[in-house]
């Protein structure tokens, strides 16, 4: 990854379309975002997102912000206007069963990098949230919590997150033991009680040690993953 072309700054108080303004006064876009949403989770697939928004007031998507800080219902509605407004947008979802044969992070990698290639319109500049993606044809940027301060960046993160919740919401049918509706694979001291009664469902990862000690296996085995308890807002 490569930092912001010479000469280009970003204020702190230049609002969540800062770093878009400042690549396009250097000529460059258009710009895409990419983000993931289900890492931490134990359960379910992981998802990523990728968005180009165009500039100017058609880019500008009310109540935007990261996904993990808005509603439900919030989120629900800046997907419509991320889709609706988006110049380019993408999503991919890798599997469990792909979660648990590459390992998490390289699972995380492998799924921007596929984001970001199905674009519609390929990028020029590439704004990644936390840790640099390499392998995406482009320059880019990793920017620290990226999905709170790049327009972009939030874009993807709401379109892996709704699309999430709602594989989540679906798998919640299929295995209502588990509530996946309600923690959407995260762990909590529900989801941690209906895995200590019933066991891994079908969806659990099982790179991860709260799994595999519900399954009765060696809790501490190499290569093990920790499940984190994310917001469910």
């Amino acid at each position: 990854m490569t930092v912001l072309p010479r000469g280009a700054t970003v204020r702190k108080d230049a609002g969540l379309y800062g770093y878009e303004r400042a690549l396009r006064r250097h000529g460059i876009e258009p710009i895409a975002g990419v983000d993931e949403a289900g890492r931490g989770a134990c359960a379910g697939p992981l998802v990523a997102g990728a968005a180009i928004l165009p500039a100017g007031k058609a880019g500008i998507v009310p109540g935007l912000a990261d996904s993990k800080l808005l509603t439900e219902r919030a989120r629900e509605r800046c997907y419509e206007q991320v889709v609706k407004r988006a110049v380019a947008w993408s999503v991919v979802v890798v599997s469990h069963e792909e979660c648990d044969r590459l390992g998490m992070h390289v699972a995380n990698v492998e799924a921007l990098r596929r984001a970001v290639a199905l674009l519609d319109l390929p990028p020029a500049y590439v704004l990644t949230d936390g840790f640099p993606v390499d392998g995406l044809g482009v320059p880019g940027l990793a920017v620290w919590k990226g999905d709170r301060v790049a327009a972009c960046i939030s874009a993807a993160s709401v379109i892996a997150k709704v699309t999430r919740d709602r594989i989540m919401t679906e798998l919640d049918r299929e295995w209502p033991a588990y509530d996946f509706k309600t923690h959407k694979g995260y762990i909590t001291d529900d989801h941690t009680a209906a895995l200590t009664a019933h066991g891994p469902s079908p969806v659990h990862r099982m790179r991860f040690v709260n799994v595999r000690r519900a399954a009765g296996l060696e809790p501490d085995a190499p290569g093990t993953e920790v499940a984190h308890i994310e917001s469910l807002s």
